[in-house]
């Protein structure tokens, strides 16, 4: 059983924007650190964004800083990704992950990941 569902991935153009949600089933989201992570073929998987239990504390990839903002709706067990300004270097599969703390390490991911969902910035 996937601990998420990813959605609000697809084809966009370079400068334009996305965003990714991802909705906890079976467990409730708001006990756990939540983070994003990507992953584009032939590359290991990448942490872009975590937050923290209660919306306290964020932190991103740097190459994501300015153009990427994490957020999370507890009650609607949901956490999300705006991404402004894409670029093709964010081209991958997008995952969440509930993690034993606000990092951008997939080693502290706990559970299990689910199916990703993909961005391709092209023109």
């Amino acid at each position: 059983q996937l601990d998420f569902v990813e959605s609000g991935g697809g084809l966009v153009q370079p400068g334009g924007s996305l965003r990714l949600s991802c909705v906890a089933s079976g467990f409730s989201l708001g006990n756990y650190p939540l983070a994003w992570f990507r992953q584009a073929p032939g590359k290991d998987r990448e942490g872009v964004a975590c937050i923290t239990r209660g919306s306290t504390g964020t932190n991103y990839v740097r190459s994501g800083m300015g153009r990427f903002t994490v957020s999370r709706d507890d009650a609607k067990n949901t956490m999300y990704l705006q991404m402004n300004n894409l670029e093709p270097d964010d081209t991958a599969v997008y995952y969440c992950a509930r993690m034993d703390r606000c990092s951008l390490l997939p080693q502290w991911a706990v559970g299990s990941w689910g199916q990703g969902t993909q961005v391709t910035v092209s023109s």
